[in-house]
């Protein structure tokens, strides 16, 4: 089945496993099991090298100033997090055999040729790559679905990315709004920005999330997101440039639950009575005699009164039978008809 057929059938759940994987296969082939277990759809890596990425330089312009990774030099944060690229074909496999989609974050040219080689069936663009024009058209030109990530993204920056990938003639795309911040706080993610999205540009949208919790997560679906992603790993204690900001599985498979109960909450448009209210109509309100009424009495407020249950004249009708006689005798707690109206 084709990205844009899943998404459209329920909300696409990815695990990014990042680099808490630590530096261990085995870890990395225990995260994606997790992510089977905990209900993700699809497990997420990144394919890169500390020289695909930057250069091993330390002066000022390579060392990262606050934030998570305050302290850290840039090529040795990506030595710490990258994934072994002879480890991705084994990780791609296991996914597959044990029902996960594969999926990797591409971040240049030769990570695109890599990812091309192991049947890669499509691609993830990160938010700091969102300007990489010459690399969104390369990754285009393959012909495959691209989820985008657009955080920090202008709306030019935005538009000047899709118009890339269009041109190609891939119109396969998804856009994530995400908040570009490790971890992201609430008040930071726009969520609406997220609809504007898929009204701007006419595609599916979803959400990178990087907070911690998923209250994020679930108000997006509510609001559309076909698409979202969030960091995973079998333990926060597994120290990682990306553990203090990953869901552990417990809490992943909880968002998943609370998820898949959103997608029943919002249900399609339907209009009348879902089949378990159709037993509950009788406790509409109708007209019931209400004191005792002789043949012949005349019909008012005192001894007529519209209240539950169903089994009378409709409301609408009261005015209707208002100031006729009775035909009969009319005990008190009987249902009103027409038969019983001059």
């Amino acid at each position: 089945m084709k990205l844009l057929d899943k998404i459209n059938d329920k909300v696409y759940v990815i695990a990014e496993m990042s680099g808490n994987h630590a530096g261990s296969k085995d870890r990395a082939m225990e995260i994606l099991h997790a992510a089977k277990e905990s209900g993700a759809d699809c497990i997420k890596i990144q394919t890169y090298t500390p020289d695909t990425m930057t250069i091993n330089c330390s002066n000022e312009y390579f060392n990262i100033d606050g934030g998570t990774w305050d302290g850290e030099n840039l090529y040795h944060l990506y030595e710490k997090a990258y994934t072994p690229w002879e480890w991705q074909a084994d990780i791609k496999a296991e996914a597959e055999k044990i029902g996960l989609d594969f999926l990797s974050t591409a971040f240049d040219k030769t990570s695109v040729d890599f990812l091309e080689s192991i049947g890669l069936e499509f691609y993830k663009i990160a938010s700091f790559e969102l300007t990489d024009i010459p690399l969104l058209k390369y990754v285009a030109s393959k012909n495959k679905p691209i989820i985008l990530s657009t955080g920090m993204g202008t709306k030019e920056e935005i538009d000047a990315a899709v118009d890339a990938i269009k041109q190609t003639g891939n119109n396969e795309l998804v856009l994530l709004k995400c908040s570009s911040d490790y971890p992201a706080v609430t008040g930071d993610m726009n969520l609406r920005t997220m609809v504007d999205m898929g009204k701007q540009y006419g595609v599916p949208v979803g959400l990178s999330d990087h907070s911690m919790g998923n209250v994020g997560v679930v108000a997006a679906v509510a609001m559309g997101a076909r698409v979202v992603e969030k960091h995973f790993c079998v333990s926060r204690k597994v120290e990682n440039p990306d553990s203090s900001f990953s869901m552990e599985p417990h809490e992943f498979k909880k968002m998943v639950e609370d998820i898949r109960t959103v997608e029943l909450a919002m249900g399609s448009v339907k209009y009348g009575p879902s089949d378990r209210e159709l037993a509950n109509l009788k406790f509409r309100r109708s007209i019931f005699c209400s004191k005792d009424i002789k043949a012949g009495e005349i019909i008012t407020e005192a001894n007529v009164k519209v209240i539950r249950p169903s089994y009378g004249l409709a409301p609408i009708c009261m005015e209707d039978i208002l100031g006729k006689k009775a035909k009969q005798d009319i005990k008190f707690g009987t249902p009103m008809a027409w038969e019983m109206v001059e």
